[in-house]
């Protein structure tokens, strides 16, 4: 496994992270024991990075597999706004992995400069528990190029994770090509980066290696997050990321679908969340355009009534 650091944040991680969205109750939702084998698996082979976000619900997952292990790194994120939510998300994320220190804490989907200025006081926060050493590193995550662009000018944001892959799915204002370039902005300014959904969210499950060739030939990607679901999987993916080109991937060849089910109220509360633009109101029914969801379980979490959900 290559290890890295995240720009100038001096945290050295695993070229190939483990992104846990796929273990969680919006996905997989597999149970503690299940979960955390699979994330130990990946610590075993070489994995030292894992992330989360408060939404996950990944959190007892994480603790039951590192308790007590400092040489994981975690990073997680949450939609703090204020002090007091802030507060709120790091004491959670603190409590619920039983750890004192979290490595990086990142404000969640954040898509320009005006929202970077509209989460200004949980910035304030997060970054005097900077100063205290509760948190290594402050950063953000985000499907937009503006963010990327705009995080590049603010000095206390260390790290971003973009959403990046060879197609460009999922962004959320542009094209790859867009992306690439205010990414390699972003990389020439010190920033750390680690890319999210280099599949696409499953979209090119059935080319992992062109996909994951694409990541990983990128000089300014640092790391890459993954979404694993079998310790087979891991297997294949740390192989491959360790260098092994003739990984055939039988693991990794999952096809995935969102439902909705027939008791969806059509609220649209998840259409609004949508940043894919993949789900539609349409005649009082939640439509669903496979081609341009993402997978991403984010509608899930907004249904009262949890009729959508990713398989």
């Amino acid at each position: 496994m290559e290890y890295r650091e995240l720009g100038k944040s001096q945290i050295r991680v695993s070229k190939l992270c483990f992104g846990t969205l796929t273990i969680s109750p919006l996905q997989k939702d597999f149970d503690i024991n299940k979960g955390a084998s699979i994330l130990k698996s990946a610590f075993d082979l070489g994995v030292t990075f894992f992330d989360t976000a408060e939404l996950y619900g990944t959190y007892p997952h994480i603790r039951e597999a590192f308790a007590g292990n400092t040489d994981v790194v975690i990073s997680t994120k949450s939609y703090a706004y204020d002090k007091k939510t802030a507060q709120k998300s790091l004491d959670k994320a603190r409590k619920d992995m039983d750890r004192d220190v979290i490595d990086i804490f990142m404000l969640h989907e954040q898509e320009s400069e005006l929202t970077l200025r509209g989460h200004s006081e949980a910035t304030e926060y997060f970054l005097k528990m900077k100063q205290q050493g509760v948190i290594r590193a402050f950063g953000v995550s985000t499907h937009h190029i503006a963010c990327v662009d705009a995080a590049t000018e603010h000095d206390e944001i260390e790290v971003i994770h973009p959403i990046f892959n060879k197609r460009g799915l999922g962004i959320a204002d542009g094209g790859i090509e867009q992306m690439s370039n205010a990414i390699r902005r972003a990389h020439s300014a010190g920033k750390g980066i680690f890319a999210m959904k280099p599949l696409g969210g499953g979209h090119m499950c059935k080319t992992p290696a062109q996909a994951f060739d694409f990541v990983l030939d990128s000089e300014f990607v640092d790391s890459v997050a993954v979404g694993m679901q079998s310790e087979a999987e891991v297997a294949d993916n740390c192989a491959y990321f360790g260098g092994n080109r003739d990984v055939d991937f039988a693991a990794n060849d999952i096809e995935r679908n969102v439902i909705v089910h027939d008791w969806c109220t059509a609220c649209a509360k998840c259409v609004q969340l949508c940043g894919s633009e993949a789900l539609k109101l349409i005649n009082g029914k939640i439509e669903i355009d496979q081609s341009k969801c993402v997978f991403c379980g984010y509608c899930a979490a907004v249904c009262k009534d949890f009729a959508i959900k990713v398989i």
